[in-house]
């Protein structure tokens, strides 16, 4: 795949970019204004779609900066090819209140995304779709068997 087309679907969206020629996520941008109060989700349009060809996916994922600098947190998502409407961006706020807060209100925390922030990475990558067999065992045992969730250590 050479070529990712774009529609706009409101003509203030911004088409993706990338900051340096070899990145592998374009950013995206939000449309509009959105406040996002402590402890809440919400969905921030781009106001784009995305012609994800078949054998393709379009992950939505988090921008370092803004998960290093903010308490903006981006959620991982997938786009499926087919899928022709508005690319949105889960961001759920999460901010601990200052010391001397002596009440907790998570209304009283708030973040605000300006319309044309940068907000998230796009990432297109090709994927495998094998058909599902259910079975009895497993034809060889792993090493690792069913240990997980921080078996190796912390």
């Amino acid at each position: 795949m050479n070529q990712l087309k774009i529609k706009k679907l409101h003509p203030d969206a911004m088409i993706p970019t990338r900051s340096h020629p070899h990145d592998a996520g374009l950013d995206l941008y939000a449309l509009e204004d959105t406040r996002i109060h402590n402890g809440t989700v919400v969905l921030v349009k781009t106001g784009i779609a995305i012609d994800i060809p078949e054998g393709y996916e379009a992950q939505v994922r988090p921008r370092s900066g803004m998960t290093l600098k903010t308490p903006l947190q981006v959620q991982l998502g997938t786009i499926d090819c087919g899928y022709a409407g508005d690319v949105g961006v889960i961001v759920r706020s999460f901010k601990k209140p200052s010391g001397g807060d002596l009440v907790y209100r998570p209304t009283d925390y708030f973040e605000d995304i300006e319309a044309g922030d940068k907000i998230a990475q796009l990432v297109i990558s090709p994927i495998v779709t094998p058909s599902v067999e259910i079975v009895e065992e497993f034809e060889s045992e792993s090493a690792r068997g069913t240990n997980g969730f921080g078996s190796t250590g912390k």
